[in-house]
């Protein structure tokens, strides 16, 4: 009786052998698609996981990603022993013995289950197979009998044995480690364990603690129920139960040994805090927000056009793009903005305290409508509009319905606050807030070092470097000035500040315009240096008179770029049409040939100043703005190599006479930069004649717009600041000009750079004269009657300070 017993369960066991085989065959021939298909041979040679593209900045450090999922990869040498040790110990403590299945676990189970114990079985090439091909949801695995409950489970258990099975013949255990690793999901938008140890404890993998490696692995079990950040409490219990397993295995893994850790080490561990330091990475975070986002913006179109790198995926294929940012040099940008911006602020505040709403028209009267009109072009008005259709009562109630909600502040160091207000409060509250664009390159190779496009990215993400076009005023000038020194003008030619007038005809407007300047006329003869250095619009205008506003346009297109539909990447230059612009995504009107444009009418952006200032530095030599030097693939390859395109504008006798004309404005007496010699990085040089620094200030007529262009040998920037509408200004020229609203964002950023030793001597920098050019100017430069600058600065610099006195200044309103 008993040997009959035997043989029936032998046979019982063949025959169950044989079924598991015969199903272990159909199911992966897919009979009748019963089952649904396998992953392609090919992809389990090479599977492939979604890898965050990378920005790196000239100096090697990484400035951002771009990504769907974010995910970086790390070798297994950079893995720490306490990390491979916690997930050996957790979840697959024989992973070196099996190949793939352990059959051990699997046997336990059915006694697990018995005893009532929870238990999994699956080996970590198992979870790797699951996770590198979605077995568990996949619609193109899928067969007939994918979703009967309990038969669609063990289908999928096979198909992930038989996967975990090739891929242990595929790989060593090292590379299937480095795997896991680099795939699982860790929660908090954290894929991989590289972005984890970020993300959770501000580290790196090769330095993770075994209580921050358990914790980790803990999580792994339910990202979600066991996070840290969310339930410290089951967190801390998962962790601890990821140690307790390590004190099982203590001698199986060698702790002692290997990690010098004791048992009562491990005691010790189970009772310490956390020590969570949780940071998720998004893209509104960061060094450079604003230049991350017109790269992305740039790649898009690049991947899109570009027949070389068509079907790259920005956002998954792990790419790695070279800018031309220098991360000190933007950090010091960044700086400079917030210095001056919660300066200009508060100012601006303080200004407008008990005056009303700041959105003023012509007269300086307040305009009515503004913000019913400014919230119709806001998306909870298109929300609610698409909600309630021609309801206005049901839409103007939402919109003045209170609810709490963080707002931007310049009051604290996280830059934000929580409030209660209605949408029209946050459209009223934000409406106050000055912005600003600043960027500096290289005039020599037209590298960005530099990006900043407004004061906070998460609230503000409309980027004033590029996106953002608006009159220049007096930084105009110097196309002017430069088209005048090509004709038969010098630096000493006379000028005198008396009324010219453009006839109707001249205008094309049909009425007369008599342009007149700050302080109305003075009568006083002058050098066209002089008269440059102090602003004088008569001069400009007797320019533009003399060469006609139809010369001045073009020469400002030809020579320096402006208003013409550039593709900075593809590189080549195309004219300005309706069609062209509208294809390429840039919005823009050809240059008008009004006598006004001497005065800077012409929209323009930062980006296009700062381009056209660095012509002069670079003796005569245009260059393109660059900021992607190249971008490689996931395995290092070179996909594309960049380089500026460049246009001989002007001659370098013109470019340098230019260099000589800027440095008036605070070298000449009246000069509208004179302030810049209250800042260190002119004050403190005692032989300050040894280091050339040009400048332009701009302000618009009614204080909307104000600019500073600035430059020395080495970089050349441009600073633009105002309110997000040109109603919304300061009401006086004493806040409103240029040399007070921009100039100083420069002088901050001029004297971070300068002061950095080490980035100067690294990049050869140095408070230097700018290029001679290579033949005499043969041009006498001593007009007679210029003075002693130096003295009539230092005169001059009290007389400054007087003029930009500030009243005392609260926080009176300010959030």
């Amino acid at each position: 009786m008993y040997s009959k017993v035997i043989k029936i369960l032998w046979v019982l066991f063949g025959l169950g052998v044989i079924c598991a085989f015969m199903f272990a065959i159909s199911l992966k021939q897919n009979w009748f698609n019963l089952y649904g298909g396998f992953p392609d041979p090919s992809v389990l040679e090479n599977p492939e996981t979604e890898l965050a593209s990378e920005l790196y900045s000239a100096d090697g450090v990484m400035l951002g990603k771009y990504f769907r999922e974010n995910r970086t990869n790390i070798r297994y040498e950079d893995l720490s022993p306490n990390l491979i040790k916690s997930l050996y110990a957790s979840e697959d403590i024989r992973f070196d013995e099996h190949s793939g299945i352990d059959l051990r676990a699997t046997a336990a189970i059915p006694f697990s289950f018995l005893r009532g114990v929870k238990r999994g079985s699956s080996t970590l090439t198992q979870q790797l197979a699951k996770n590198l091909f979605n077995t568990r949801r996949s619609d193109e695995l899928k067969g007939k009998l994918s979703d009967v409950k309990l038969l669609g489970l063990v289908i999928n258990k096979f198909k992930e044995w038989i996967l975990a099975i090739e891929l242990e013949r595929s790989y060593t255990k090292k590379e299937i480690m480095e795997m896991y690793l680099n795939t699982v999901d860790f929660g908090s938008n954290a894929f991989g364990i590289q972005v984890a140890s970020q993300t959770f404890f501000n580290t790196t993998p090769e330095d993770l603690t075994i209580p921050q490696a358990a914790t980790l692995v803990g999580i792994l079990q339910a990202p979600s129920y066991y996070s840290p950040r969310f339930h410290p409490d089951r967190a801390t219990v998962v962790r601890n139960k990821v140690i307790g397993q390590i004190k099982k295995y203590y001698d199986d893994l060698d702790i002692e040994q290997s990690l010098d850790i004791t048992m009562a080490d491990l005691d010790s561990m189970m009772t310490i805090p956390m020590g969570l330091q949780y940071e998720v990475e998004n893209h509104t975070k960061g060094l450079a927000p604003y230049f991350r986002a017109e790269v992305k913006r740039e790649l898009l179109r690049l991947f899109a056009n570009d027949p070389e790198l068509q079907g790259y995926d920005l956002f998954g294929d792990g790419l790695k793009i070279y800018t031309t940012i220098d991360s000190r040099m933007q950090r010091y940008a960044e700086q400079a903005v917030e210095k001056h911006m919660k300066q200009q602020q508060k100012l601006f505040w303080s200004h407008w305290k008990g005056q009303g709403d700041p959105w003023i028209d012509k007269e300086g009267k307040p305009l009515e409508g503004f913000l019913e009109r400014a919230i119709k072009r806001t998306d909870v008005y298109r929300t609610l509009k698409a909600q309630y259709g021609n309801n206005a009562k049901a839409i103007e109630k939402e919109l003045n319905r209170k609810k709490k909600m963080k707002v931007f502040t310049w009051k604290n160091d996280k830059y934000e606050t929580d409030t209660t207000f209605s949408s029209y409060d946050s459209l009223r509250y934000y409406k106050h807030f000055l912005h600003t664009g600043f960027m500096a390159m290289d005039p020599y190779n037209g590298d960005i070092k530099a990006w900043v496009g407004g004061i906070n990215f998460k609230y503000f993400k409309y980027d004033h470097v590029r996106q953002s076009y608006r009159q220049p005023g007096s930084t105009f000038k110097p196309m002017l000035y430069s088209a005048a020194l090509e004709d038969k003008f010098t630096p000493c030619t006379p000028i005198v500040d008396a009324p010219i007038t453009f006839t109707p005809d001249e205008t094309g407007s049909g009425e007369p315009w008599t342009p007149k300047n700050a302080d109305n006329y003075s009568g006083e003869t002058m050098t066209l240096r002089q008269a440059m250095a102090r602003s004088v619009n008569t001069s400009a205008a007797y320019l533009v008179k003399v060469l006609g506003p139809r010369r001045l346009a073009q020469y400002a297109r030809d020579k320096f770029g402006f208003k013409e539909v550039r593709d900075d990447l593809f590189g080549y230059m195309i004219s300005n049409d309706d069609k062209v612009a509208g294809k390429t995504g840039y919005d823009m009107k050809p240059i008008q040939a009004v006598p006004s444009l001497c005065l800077g009418t012409e929209d323009v952006s930062v980006y296009e100043m700062v381009s056209a200032y660095g012509t002069f530095v670079n003796k005569g030599t245009w260059t393109m703005p660059l900021f992607i030097t190249r971008i490689e693939d996931k395995d290092g390859r070179i996909l594309k190599e960049f380089t500026p395109m460049t246009k001989e504008s002007l001659n370098e006798k013109t470019a340098w006479l230019m260099t000589y004309m800027l440095r008036g404005s605070s070298e000449e007496s009246g000069g509208t930069s004179l302030r810049l010699t209250q800042f260190n990085f002119r004050r403190d040089q005692k032989n300050w004649k040894n280091f050339h620094v040009g400048g332009k200030t701009g302000t618009t007529a009614n204080y909307s717009d104000a600019w500073f262009m600035g430059m020395t040998k080495d970089l050349v920037a441009g600073v633009w600041v105002g309110g997000e509408d040109r109603s919304i200004h300061f009401r006086s020229i004493q806040y409103g000009q240029g040399a007070r609203q921009a100039l100083p964002e420069f002088a901050y950023f001029m004297e971070s750079v300068y002061g950095d030793e080490e980035l100067c001597k690294e990049l050869g920098y140095s408070r230097g004269l700018f290029p001679e050019p290579s033949k005499p100017i043969g041009i006498d430069l001593e007009c007679g009657d210029i003075g002693d600058v130096v003295s009539e600065i230092e005169g001059d610099s009290v007389e400054v300070d007087k003029a930009y006195e500030v009243p005392k200044e609260t926080d009176d309103g300010i959030l």
